[in-house]
């Protein structure tokens, strides 16, 4: 609402108070307090309470942040391509100047995972792709010339979740701008207030850049209430989704272009030609890796029975913490707890993303705090196999042969085409688990992250569309295909 030199923009405000109370159906004698609380966002701060609706892209209702974000992106849209740019570089300055505050406060708010990773997450969503992705295509011939350009949708509303708030805000915001959008985002309730101050900083970023407020705009105190409404909003264009099995069917049910960043329950195959060192580094790199919160984490093994054993020792050797079989089925009898309705297993929400340390001291085991992840050999009756726990806790399976590995390896996935790993040194085994898993992501002999660019080619992002096919999410995600034709030869040989 500001421009470059801080000084309030009336038109842009008198749009978003008109047509907010025109929906609303609100007493024009309401426009002064409105216009008041808009353009004051100073004086809200400075009196202790929380800035101002419309203040810097922060609203308490879905309606008029859907405005404020409309009117945004049609500005953006008459901007230079130029615009968008400064405006990504804007954020990703953003999650890099501000990630240990940024990563402390989702910490404290959310009081899972670990915070130095945080830190790294946020590092990590600065480095998604924008407008270099945006490139347009030409095609000339005897019948003339076709320019294939990717234009932007409108307003794309995001839900986010609590795993990873600030980073999937970040890398949304991001991609999101970067293909001439604005974003309305119902951030999960446990992680809003960090997703808000975000969001604000985003904006003031924005705002010093090109003058632009309310590109990226965050629900106060979002519900699955806002959440529906966001879904169904006629100025809402599309869809982008990151979460569990619940809200990405209500988004696939919502009738709009949804993006759907779905579950996962990604196993790892080791089988007798794998490098066992080297393995287990990587297993603990990724299933420890922010307590696993991470949706494309190592949750299960499949090992062959031959190499079963010095696998376990290896797990132990590089910094794991191993439990007996014993051990693992009373820890997943505590941690887990299985829907009477559906027959699924599920994580206890007051263990998920905790510490390895605290998931010991359940069943009384006392580890040091710095241990990255427990593990141990289970039979298939432990229901952590089939669970996307979200915990350091990896149950290791062992089989005859890779073939039933990669057998396990399909069953427990579930169907959700998300990710899989595997070690292997044999060409003809990792093309076979390619083939029968056909996940996005299918890392070979490295960590989870590998598939995201991070030890591994690629880029980053953190929604992983496998129910809708987008795959690895990028700008291009949220632009339509358009085509250009003019008719007759304009070669000029």
């Amino acid at each position: 609402m500001r421009s470059v030199d801080g000084t309030v923009n009336e038109a842009l405000i008198a749009d978003v108070v008109g047509e907010v109370l025109r929906r609303l159906g609100t007493d024009a004698r309401g426009v002064g307090e409105v216009r008041e609380r808009i353009s004051s966002p100073a004086a809200a701060a400075a009196s202790g309470k929380q800035a101002a609706v419309g203040s810097f892209g922060v609203f308490s209702g879905v309606d008029a942040a859907v405005v404020a974000a409309g009117l945004a992106q049609r500005k953006l849209a008459q901007s230079p391509v130029g615009a968008r740019a400064a405006a990504v570089d804007a954020i990703r300055a953003v999650l890099r100047r501000d990630k240990e505050e940024l990563g402390r406060l989702e910490f404290e708010e959310t009081r899972i995972g670990r915070l130095a990773h945080k830190f790294e997450k946020l590092d990590l969503a600065a480095s998604v792709p924008g407008v270099e992705l945006l490139r347009t295509e030409a095609t000339s011939g005897d019948h003339g010339l076709t320019v294939t350009e990717f234009a932007p949708y409108g307003v794309v509303g995001v839900v986010t979740p609590v795993t990873h708030s600030v980073p999937t805000l970040g890398c949304n915001a991001i991609m999101i701008v970067a293909a001439g959008n604005g974003l309305v985002c119902n951030p999960h309730p446990n992680g809003a207030r960090c997703a808000v101050e975000a969001t604000r900083r985003f904006n003031q970023a924005i705002v010093e850049q090109i003058g632009i407020d309310n590109l990226v705009c965050t629900i106060a105190n979002p519900t699955l209430d806002t959440a529906g409404e966001i879904f169904k909003h006629p100025q809402i264009q599309m869809l982008l989704v990151t979460g569990g099995p619940g809200v990405a069917r209500a988004a696939l049910a919502s009738g709009k272009r949804a993006v759907v960043a779905g579950p996962g329950n990604p196993p790892v195959v080791v089988d007798e030609t794998a490098d066992l060192d080297k393995a287990a580094r990587g297993i603990i790199q990724g299933a420890g890796y922010d307590n696993n919160l991470l949706c494309i984490g190592e949750k299960e093994v499949f090992v062959v029975q031959a190499v079963a054993e010095p696998l376990l020792a290896a797990l132990a050797r590089h910094g794991a913490h191993r439990l007996s079989t014993a051990q693992m089925d009373e820890l997943a009898t505590r941690v887990l707890h299985r829907d009477e309705t559906t027959g699924h297993w599920h994580a206890r929400k007051e263990y998920i993303g905790q510490d390895a340390a605290v998931l010991a001291e359940v069943i009384g085991v006392r580890i040091d705090r710095a241990v990255p992840l427990l593990f141990g050999p289970v039979d298939e009756r432990n229901p952590l196999l089939p669970c996307e726990q979200m915990m350091p806790l990896l149950p290791v399976l062992a089989v005859p042969d890779v073939a039933t590995a990669i057998a396990k390896a399909v069953q427990y996935e579930h169907g959700f085409k998300h990710t899989a790993m595997i070690w292997s040194r044999d060409v003809e085994t990792l093309t076979q688990m390619g083939r029968a898993c056909d996940t996005t992501l299918y890392v070979k002999n490295g960590p989870c992250m590998a598939g995201l660019g991070v030890g591994g080619q690629g880029y980053c992002s953190f929604s992983i569309a496998s129910p809708t096919g987008e795959g690895v999410t990028s700008p291009l995600s949220f632009t339509r295909y358009r085509r250009c034709v003019m008719v007759d030869s304009l070669r000029i040989f």
